[in-house]
């Protein structure tokens, strides 16, 4: 007969062994759970968020208060030197004079971005706001700075009393003169921000950026052939588009080239980047063995939003600077030079674009079969979305027409012989936009004449004579 200690330790065991199985379990369907919220769409979402949102930095400058704090009065009671030379009132003194400093900072830096803001957005276009205004370092930074100073303050201020802790003290007045300091920069740096030209070089540098991922270069002296990818007939399933009707933001390539691959079949992405999915539209067309693909897995690889980004979409930095110019262009503003500053960086997106290969639509396996084909803007997709609404808006304007015959030349000159059917088409449509805008003939072959300064180079003066 066992013994009762046997019995015991027995049911002890089965109570720890049933315990470590649930535990086991549990952390399964947290482990599944994770899985499917934590997809590429979330992390991309997630993340393009964190880069325009401004209360981030902030956050974790109080979350670093409250780590910083206890270890400086640690450091504090093993040292026993002193530096500041400040009795209990000056201590105090200077706690309220930094809190004041910071709160004063934050209140100005807010209030001046919100009419910034509506500054930009007004005189430039809405769409500078959440690509370059939010997303600067500097003014994230900046509040993040105040931020700490002010909490680290209050928070210094709360312990005053008997002892006085040297090294918070110290490091108080350092971040008030730190904030001065930052202050009188962000007031400088602002102002420069928001001039057109700023902003403009900002986008077209993003916009060099993504071109550089997007795209590759063409090798010298070649011209760029439409790639021949063929699809081998077989199975074909189409997988449409659940949820809200979105803008397609990006796409995951190496999800779904390994997707396909795994399964011997080609994905086809039917949308373009940038282009607005709404329901029920058709996204994946899935073809031979990537017709057993689980929707759920295509669906987790794109990014979905309600305005547009650039991380994966070229086009994006000509259409803001398209419409800078545009809004310069309007009658209310009448600004013919900011539109001339935007046709310079697209005239150096333009020619930067067109020596890459912007035909290259699909996703190669090792042995040169396609696994996923997908859209891409096209060179005639960039020229016509540079030149049509600027020529539309601004032909009648002499520095307008000038600069964009200038940029149309100045490419043809610099790229290769097979981009030029359309620069040629453009400048065409330029000409017969000049002819029906200046009647008299003395004006008509003025605004003929190209000019990288709109007016006043004095190549175009001396083609006059």
């Amino acid at each position: 007969m066992a013994s009762p200690n046997g019995l015991e330790s027995r049911t002890v065991r089965q109570r720890i062994q049933n315990l470590t199985e649930d535990t086991r379990r549990r952390w399964r369907q947290v482990d599944r759970s994770l899985r499917r919220k934590l997809t590429w769409s979330w992390i991309y979402s997630a993340t393009s968020y964190a880069r325009s949102a401004l209360w981030i930095v902030p956050f974790f400058a109080i979350a670093a208060v409250f780590i910083a704090t206890p270890i400086l009065r640690a450091l504090d009671g093993w040292m026993t030197w002193r530096v500041t030379d400040l009795g209990l009132a000056g201590t105090q003194s200077l706690y309220e004079t930094v809190i004041t400093l910071n709160l004063s900072f934050l209140v100005f830096t807010f209030g001046s971005l919100l009419v910034a803001i509506q500054i930009a957005g007004g005189q430039l276009t809405p769409r500078v706001i959440a690509t370059t205004l939010l997303r600067d370092n500097v003014v994230r930074y900046s509040v993040g700075l105040f931020v700490f100073a002010l909490i680290f303050s209050v928070r210094a201020l709360n312990r005053v009393g008997d002892i006085r802790h040297e090294l918070v003290t110290l490091l108080t007045a350092t971040l008030g003169i730190a904030s001065l300091v930052t202050f009188l920069f962000l007031i400088d740096y602002a102002a420069r921000l928001l001039r057109p030209v700023s902003i403009l070089s900002k986008v077209a540098e993003e916009g060099l950026n993504v071109i550089r991922s997007v795209y590759r270069e063409l090798p010298p002296d070649t011209d760029d052939p439409l790639d021949d990818t063929r699809i081998d007939e077989g199975a074909r399933r189409v997988v449409h588009h659940e949820g809200r009707s979105e803008i397609l933001l990006a796409i995951d390539l190496p999800t779904l080239t390994r997707l396909a691959r795994r399964t011997r079949g080609v994905v086809e992405f039917v949308p373009q980047v940038g282009d607005f999915v709404a329901a029920d539209d058709p996204i994946f067309v899935l073809h031979g063995g990537a017709t057993a693909i689980d929707d759920r897995h295509l669906r987790t690889a794109i990014a979905l939003g309600s305005e547009r980004t650039m991380e994966q979409d070229p086009l994006f930095s000509f259409r803001i600077m398209v419409d800078i110019a545009l809004k310069a262009l309007s009658p209310a503003i009448n600004d013919p030079t900011t539109a001339v500053l935007a046709i310079d960086q697209i005239h150096r997106l333009l020619r930067f674009v067109g020596k890459h290969r912007l035909h290259t639509a699909a996703v190669l396996d090792g042995l040169g079969k396609p696994r996923v084909l997908y859209r891409q803007p096209t060179w005639e997709d960039f020229v016509l979305l540079s030149c049509t609404e600027i020529r539309a808006c601004g032909a009648n304007n002499v520095q307008v027409a000038r600069r964009l015959r200038a940029m149309l030349e100045n490419i043809m000159a610099t790229l290769p012989s097979d981009r030029h059917p359309e620069l040629l088409a453009e400048r065409a449509r330029l000409d017969l936009a000049i002819a029906a805008a200046y009647p008299i003939p003395d004006d008509l072959a003025l605004a003929r004449i190209p000019d990288a300064q709109g007016l006043g180079g004095s190549r175009g003066t001396r083609g006059l004579k």
